[in-house]
């Protein structure tokens, strides 16, 4: 029986991966306050980006850059998602890159663990050695 139930825990969370689907992630450059809840949090991202589209993530860091919220729209609903590191900070995106900044991949990756996510694309090819 335990071996039953272990592929239904599996089943379920490839389902999840197919309900929870990121196409886009996008990072708000001005900061969100962290006791924002779901409405909240849609309202700044209709403001920031015009409409919250099915399959995008959209990011929020709070003033000091230690917590950051996760707006999803799943097509059924709406996810709200947070962290908070224990030590360190998020890396900001530069303000003079206009209110919202498009990530990759690989930056959300290293942002949602407070790596410097920005040096990614810079640093990504090796040409002279």
């Amino acid at each position: 029986m335990a071996g039953v139930g272990c592929v239904r825990v599996r089943s379920a969370a490839a389902r999840a991966d197919a309900v929870i689907r990121i196409d886009a992630a996008w990072i708000a450059v001005e900061p969100l306050d962290m006791r924002a809840g779901v409405d909240t949090a849609l309202a700044r991202v209709v403001s920031v980006f015009g409409s919250a589209r099915s399959h995008h993530a959209y990011l929020f860091l709070n003033r000091r850059a230690n917590r950051l919220k996760v707006l999803v729209h799943d097509v059924f609903g709406l996810w709200l998602c947070a962290r908070r590191l224990q030590q360190g900070q998020f890396v900001r995106p530069e303000t003079h890159l206009g209110s919202r900044l498009e990530l990759t991949n690989e930056q959300l990756r290293a942002l949602v663990v407070g790596l410097p996510w920005q040096r990614l694309v810079e640093h990504a090819r090796i040409s002279v050695l």
